[in-house]
């Protein structure tokens, strides 16, 4: 888990005086150039921030193609700020949300305490501490700190299975549906829960997709074993790649590496057709550890050696590697 992306993914308050832009990430684009939407926004390598994200976006929305569109910054590249900007063109790939539930139901103030004592100890971590045994089906982090509190959960989540899957269907408040679909990962009966987190990557709030995926990429690793009775679906998971936020793509791409030998034969067509762009323009992003799942994950889509794909990665062969699976894909 990146310890640089808090689990709730909230946008980080910009400080009184505005960061600077190290460099730039545009992506989604297929019609719009990259240049007319930095333009629109005014924004450049060495200028502040945009001071606030929800109006970059609707100016965003004001171009004719933009359907959706997300802008993030990120700390740090080599001490630099990263500006990504995301969009999805009408008539594009992408992932569909559902509305916004409006229920008034609550989870209970131990399970919401446990989880922000969590995600503060989260942030304090570093290292193999963040190192993750994903063999039960949910998050055991190597550090004793965090581990303690992740067994909690386990407990917790037994005791209000009911109460999490309402909450994460239902609740009017998208941070008690983010702690949620968290915790809800941790239930014993992992088959009984998995079609609540899948739902939940449709859910219009971030933090509660980008939960609902870390805890189905968990559910994934004991769905391989057998006899588990889990069922992953992974329409999602390729619709996420096409988002145009920077957390779903991620995520997206996570999962997939994660259940890529389970993967069918229709579902590996649907990843080809649907996202091969979408794994490109991830592949080639400048900070490497953002780039490094879609690299991976194309790769494998164009059926290429593993060991091919690491060399070039290692290399720092990256466009080589990309003309060799853009040509395979095309062969497919």
């Amino acid at each position: 888990m990146m310890k640089s992306v808090p689990l709730l993914l909230a946008a980080a308050a910009l400080a009184a005086a505005q960061p600077k832009i190290g460099h730039i990430e545009v992506f989604g684009n297929r019609r719009l150039s990259a240049e007319r939407i930095v333009r629109a926004l005014d924004v450049a390598p060495g200028k502040a921030l945009p001071r606030s994200r929800g109006e970059a976006e609707e100016t965003l929305l004001e171009l004719n193609q933009v359907a959706r569109a997300h802008v993030e910054a990120f700390c740090c590249d080599e001490g630099e700020t990263v500006l990504y900007i995301g969009v999805q063109e009408r008539g594009q790939p992408g992932l569909d949300l559902r509305l916004p539930p409006s229920g008034e139901v609550l989870l209970p103030a131990e399970i919401v305490t446990v989880y922000e004592d969590f995600t503060q100890a989260l942030g304090r971590a570093s290292g193999d501490d963040l190192t993750e045994d994903l063999s039960a089906g949910h998050s055991l982090m190597r550090g004793v700190t965090l581990r303690a509190m992740q067994e909690r959960f386990v407990g917790l989540a037994e005791l209000h299975a009911g109460l999490l899957r309402e909450v994460l269907k239902q609740s009017g408040d998208e941070d008690h549906r983010a702690i949620a679909a968290y915790v809800l990962g941790y239930v014993p009966d992992k088959a009984a829960i998995a079609e609540d987190l899948q739902q939940a990557l449709r859910d219009p709030a971030q933090g509660v997709r980008t939960n609902a995926a870390r805890a189905l990429k968990a559910l994934a690793v004991r769905a391989a074993q057998p006899d588990s009775g889990i069922t992953i679906r992974t329409t999602w998971f390729v619709e996420m790649l096409n988002a145009p936020a920077l957390s779903d793509r991620l995520e997206g791409a996570r999962a997939l590496l994660t259940l890529f030998d389970t993967l069918s034969s229709q579902t590996l067509a649907h990843l080809r057709e649907r996202a091969a762009p979408a794994l490109m323009e991830m592949a080639r992003f400048r900070h490497l550890p953002h780039a490094l799942p879609a690299f991976l994950l194309l790769g494998k889509a164009a059926g290429l050696p593993d060991g091919e794909v690491e060399a070039a990665w290692l290399a720092g062969e990256r466009e080589k590697l990309l003309a060799t699976a853009a040509k395979a894909l095309r062969k497919r």
